[in-house]
Parts: C-alpha cells; structure tokens; sequence
C-alpha cells in the first residue's frame, strides 16, 4: 500500500486540563465577563459597555458561565425582573489566571495600557510564582 492509499490515523486529542478549562473559559467574552466581576460590573448593561460585547453574545457567555458554576444570577428588581451576576468560589478562584494573563501581558505586549488593577495605594503589577504542590520546589 502506498502512503497515498494508506487510511488516516484518526486523532485522538491528549487529556489535559488547560483544554477542559478553556472549553468553559476559553473564548475571549467569558474572560472579559469575569474580568468585569472583579471590576464591581455586575450587570448586563454595565458588562456589556465595559467589554463591548454583542448583546447576543453576552447572554449566551453569561448563560454558559452559571451554568458551569463561574458566575450566579442574583435578583436585583422585581419589577422589572433583572438579575445581576456575581462570580462563585469557583469563578473568584480565577483570579490568579486573569493576573497570569495580564503580567504576560506587560512583558509581552507592552501595548501601553495604563489600566490596572488597584491595589492599595498603588496599581497591580502582578508577578506569578508557581510552586509543586507535593515538593513546593519553585516551577519555572
């Protein structure tokens, strides 16, 4: 059989935890949401000015976030009916992703962003350090 008759091997993608997190946190609006919580921005108008997100787009990101536990709907008028969204245990626990992500971004970008953070007196300016959790021997 020559290469060009011979089937194709069906991929078989490698199990890895960075692929399972971003099939609930991988596409940029999902992100920019959770960035908004940490930012005080609990509802659909604030969040949607903030991020610049199509209005059908954030539903759906928004709707996907509680239903993967990130974030949870709180009601905040009865009349009309509205809810805001304020992130869970599991969706704070993403805080030092957004800090991983955003000093990357200083070092590598550079765009000149001068929106941070604040952090007592001063802006962020975040250093990652990542340790073994059975060693605690410094990861680099």
């Amino acid at each position: 059989m020559s290469p060009e008759t011979e089937p194709t091997a069906v991929a078989e993608p490698r199990p890895c935890a960075i692929a399972d997190a971003l099939e609930l946190i991988g596409e940029r609006w999902a992100l920019l949401v959770v960035r908004e919580m940490f930012w005080g921005n609990h509802r659909f108008s604030q969040i949607q000015r903030a991020t610049g997100a199509p209005r059908d787009i954030l539903s759906a990101r928004l709707r996907s976030l509680v239903e993967a536990g990130i974030l949870e709907r709180r009601p905040y008028s009865e009349r009309p009916p509205r809810d805001e969204y304020h992130l869970t245990k599991r969706g704070r626990a993403l805080s030092p992703v957004l800090m991983a992500i955003q000093e990357w971004s200083y070092a590598e970008i550079d765009d000149g962003c001068t929106h941070r953070f604040p952090h007592h007196d001063h802006q962020v300016d975040p250093v990652s350090r990542f340790t073994c959790r059975v060693c605690g021997e410094e990861l680099r």
